[in-house]
């Protein structure tokens, strides 16, 4: 079957097999290799992307769910040439990553709290990252991450 998707910002069309999972579309046909498969259970968060705006965890949705709608990676929330979006930018100036395998999921999934909540509070934030897993960090400086990411973002320094 035929696809077409706005991805990250741009149209795109692929021909994929009605049981092809978002994670293996932006993977694979698209190399867009910044949303990770971990758990492909929806457990870890690593694979977690913007779809309309949405956070969703692309390694059990299917590619044909996004058929004419907008899907955002890691690779495309910074944009107007910024070297680093806002929230990546936070997450680098706070130390919330040191692997740094589930910090494309943890950024993505902070851009949907910013969009539901603006700026969220520490309780909103460490109870919305449970469906995102880190091994390495502990989360205390993941949550200044998000909570400053969605300060700047705030201030009119960030989008999405």
């Amino acid at each position: 079957m035929k696809i077409s998707l706005k991805l990250n910002g741009e149209e795109r069309g692929a021909r994929i097999e009605p049981r092809t999972l978002l994670v293996d579309l932006l993977r694979d046909d698209f190399r867009l290799t910044g949303a990770h498969v971990g758990c492909e259970t929806t457990q870890c968060g690593a694979c977690t992307v913007l779809v309309e705006g949405r956070a969703v965890k692309a390694c059990t949705m299917l590619a044909a769910e996004v058929s004419d709608k907008r899907v955002t990676t890691i690779e495309g929330v910074a944009t107007n040439g910024q070297a680093l979006h806002p929230m990546q930018e936070a997450f680098r100036t706070h130390h919330g990553l040191q692997c740094g395998y589930c910090t494309p999921g943890m950024v993505m999934l902070a851009l949907d709290l910013v969009r539901r909540y603006g700026v969220p509070d520490e309780a909103t934030i460490r109870h919305d990252l449970k469906g995102n897993i880190c091994r390495c960090t502990g989360y205390q400086n993941i949550v200044a991450a998000i909570r400053s990411g969605a300060e700047a973002m705030a201030t009119g320094s960030g989008t999405e």
